[in-house]
């Protein structure tokens, strides 16, 4: 069963988003706490979203996503920030069934994407491009945080909110 994620799954997300944090040999940079999750889906204004999908009762697997917005398309999108199906649920269509989730949020609201980004070894790449998912490589990503990011709001001088 595939559902919105409610207040009582928060401790399973986390726990989730660290388990991908370790399949994707980062878990030093994961810093994620059970109040700032619940805080961002379920505070006055959320802008995080999270499907789930439960097996035997319990938070098997998750989709953490938000919208975006394509000014080419002129309308939004949803960007799925994090998919993770714990080990005991993979190979049942668990994957498949969380994204077919995202695919009709995407759908009932005329939204024309659904996006994400994978490592370039993770093995669920073949899952994705089995369900029609193209890689963008002509697409580079890039980011800013730490001290860069710091300079960089500093040199706009006063903070604009």
């Amino acid at each position: 069963m595939i559902r919105p994620a409610e207040p009582d799954d928060v401790p399973a997300l986390v726990e989730m988003v660290y388990e991908l944090a370790d399949f994707e040999r980062a878990r030093d940079l994961c810093h994620l706490s059970e109040v700032q999750l619940r805080a961002a889906l379920f505070g006055p204004s959320p802008a995080v979203f999270c499907h789930v999908a439960v097996v035997d009762g319990a938070p098997a697997g998750m989709a953490l996503w938000f919208l975006t917005y394509s000014t080419w398309e002129g309308v939004h999108g949803v960007y799925l920030e994090d998919l993770y199906v714990r080990p005991a649920a993979r190979g049942r269509g668990t994957g498949k069934a969380l994204l077919a989730a995202l695919a009709a949020v995407c759908v009932a609201h005329g939204y024309r994407r659904l996006e994400w980004g994978v490592l370039d070894w993770n093995p669920a790449r073949q899952f994705y491009e089995h369900l029609g998912a193209e890689p963008k490589s002509e697409w580079v990503p890039y980011r800013l945080s730490g001290a860069p990011l710091e300079a960089l709001a500093a040199s706009a001088g006063a903070p604009t909110s």
